[in-house]
């Protein structure tokens, strides 16, 4: 990935599945956006016209279970934060997200499928200069014992999160990423979603989890992880609640500048965090270009290649 320039996709991809929550199908294009366009949402399959969203904080209209985002006249796209991370993670600026539901579809739980996607489509440059948020003084929220802070960085963007479960089998755990295309792809890009088998009662009461299952969550109980294939890291819920926070702060319009540390963050939290920030004019600048370069390392080069009975997840909104 080159910081001088702005990128886009080449050409169109799909991907196809269920929504989480919803258990109903759905299908996702991703595709090319102008210059400075970011990444916008087209709501497809509703009645009269299409509606578009902008994948940014200020359209964001809940975090309690996932990250929604919508418009004045109500949510237009859930679960947003995979789908924004792959690109945002792969060193996509702009791209257009065409979807027919109402959720993005959580394929096997992680961003593979839509990193798989982006690979398809290939990412090109474009003509104008690279935009980025630089943090130029730390910014924190605290919800409860849940703590997140953006703060200034030498270079690039680095993000550090624990987690501390109650339940025995997840326990504490912490990662860090330095966020580059290669390392995304390698380090988090398959870490998949997870819950516990205890709050499958109580999300489907609510109408949630509906499309949950051991091919797209990894689950727990109180003493066992429950996938007969295992983990596919060690530390894997770890390694996605990094994949959520790239995805939550992709809403920021623009790559970040900085480093993300969070403690028993959430979707709620993230967002919190962001927003904060983006309040605070003193608190960031935009850059470009060869200011940017002179800030930040470059990060290697975007490559190509790589591409059970049900069960309910625990997205509980802070507690991880």
């Amino acid at each position: 990935m080159k910081f001088s320039r702005q990128t886009t996709l080449r050409a169109q991809a799909s991907v196809a599945g269920v929504g989480v929550h919803s258990g109903l199908p759905v299908t996702l294009t991703i595709g090319p956006a102008p210059v400075d366009a970011g990444f916008i949402f087209v709501r497809t399959g509703l009645e009269g016209r299409d509606r578009e969203v902008q994948a940014t904080a200020q359209q964001v209209v809940a975090t309690d279970l996932a990250t929604v985002l919508g418009d004045d006249d109500g949510p237009l796209v859930s679960t947003a934060e995979h789908i924004l991370a792959a690109l945002r993670g792969m060193g996509v600026d702009n791209a257009t997200i065409e979807i027919d539901g109402a959720e993005v579809p959580i394929m096997d739980g992680s961003a593979a499928a839509f990193v798989a996607a982006i690979d398809q489509a290939g990412i090109v440059n474009q003509s104008a200069q690279r935009r980025f948020i630089q943090v130029l003084k730390p910014v924190s929220v605290a919800i409860g014992d849940s703590f997140g802070e953006l703060r200034p960085c030498a270079d690039g963007f680095r993000i550090q999160i624990e987690i501390d479960f109650a339940n025995p089998v997840i326990g504490r755990q912490s990662y860090s990423l330095e966020l580059a295309p290669e390392r995304f792809r390698r380090e988090v890009a398959r870490a998949r979603t997870f819950g516990l088998m205890c709050d499958q009662a109580r999300l489907w009461a609510a109408g949630y989890g509906r499309g949950a299952s051991f091919d797209n969550t990894v689950v727990f109980d109180e003493e066992r992880l429950l996938n007969p294939e295992g983990l596919r890291y060690a530390d894997e819920c770890a390694r996605h609640k990094v994949l959520d926070v790239i995805g939550d702060l992709a809403l920021a319009g623009l790559p970040l500048l900085g480093a993300y540390r969070s403690v028993r963050g959430g979707h709620k939290l993230n967002h919190a965090v962001l927003t904060a920030l983006l309040a605070d004019r003193t608190a960031w600048r935009v850059v470009e270009g060869e200011v940017a370069r002179r800030t930040t390392r470059p990060v290697g080069e975007v490559g190509r290649g790589i591409v059970g009975g049900r069960i309910a997840a625990a997205y509980g909104p802070d507690v991880s």
